[in-house]
């Protein structure tokens, strides 16, 4: 078999793309010339730019696509330490999955590619890569957008009622409340006077009423108040995005149009 051809089916079975050949994946690794290590960590990049020299730069990364991106595989993550994984991708609109079994690959692969949809990331010389590993909780909370939503209607009901400046504002009071354990802390976090953190902790406790005693009802709570806030974000990022794309699909099309038109002799 080919080299080419073995690295290319070697990469799909690391994705998930495709199951184990009969022969082995030992087998697959060595008419490929890869080594398969213990560990890896997947990386997918916004743009195919460069990537042979950056697959160089980072331990010889088996280099793949998935859905349009193209996506590294680095062997032994404890030997790219994030700095060095930091300095290879500067100026780069990528995102770098958690370290995983060979066996687990895919997982870090499926987390690099939705983290790098969550957000535009910094574009030009001074951009810098998202590592999974910073965006855990986010990440959990957003697997499914479904469940988020049914959180937030669960719990978050109370504030429906309220104009939506009314329900902001007392929704970032409550949460730095949760975070901080007390109005002055709270007050710290929004800058505000404690008393009127006091103030507003009276008009939630109305509203919520002694569930807000229970632990476990603050935990959820908690969670709630930053999925919203996640799932605004996110929703937010698409929108801007949906927004660009037509933009650019509109002024794409006049000009084909009028390309047409001439070699129509219009």
């Amino acid at each position: 078999m080919p080299v080419a051809r073995a690295r290319q089916d070697l990469f799909e079975v690391l994705a998930g793309q495709r199951e184990t050949p009969e022969e082995g994946l030992g087998d697959l690794a060595r008419a490929a010339g890869w080594p398969v290590p213990d560990t890896l960590q997947a990386v997918v990049l916004a743009t195919p730019a460069e990537a042979p020299q950056l697959a160089a730069a980072l331990g010889h990364a088996l280099i793949g696509t998935v859905d349009g991106y193209t996506c590294l595989f680095v062997p032994d993550p404890a030997t790219q330490t994030r700095a060095r994984l930091e300095a290879a991708l500067k100026g780069r609109a990528a995102a770098v999955g958690h370290a995983v079994p060979a066996t687990d690959t895919a997982s870090s692969l499926r987390w690099a590619r939705y983290l790098l949809t969550l957000g535009p990331g910094r574009v030009g010389p001074e951009a810098r890569p998202a590592f999974v590993d910073d965006h855990l909780s986010a990440l959990l909370l957003l697997q499914d957008e479904s469940l988020a939503d049914a959180l937030t209607s669960r719990w978050l009901g109370p504030l429906e009622e309220l104009t939506p400046r009314q329900s902001e504002r007392l929704e970032v009071t409550l949460l730095a409340w949760l975070e901080g354990g007390g109005a002055p802390e709270a007050a710290k976090l929004l800058h505000v006077h404690p008393q009127t953190v006091r103030y507003r902790l009276r008009q939630i406790e109305k509203l919520f009423g002694p569930v807000l005693r229970d632990p476990r009802t603050r935990f959820e709570l908690e969670m709630a108040l930053r999925s919203r806030r996640l799932m605004a974000h996110v929703r937010s990022y698409r929108a801007r995005a949906g927004r660009r794309a037509r933009a650019v699909a509109s002024s794409i099309r006049p000009l084909g149009m009028a390309r047409e038109a001439r070699v129509n002799g219009l």
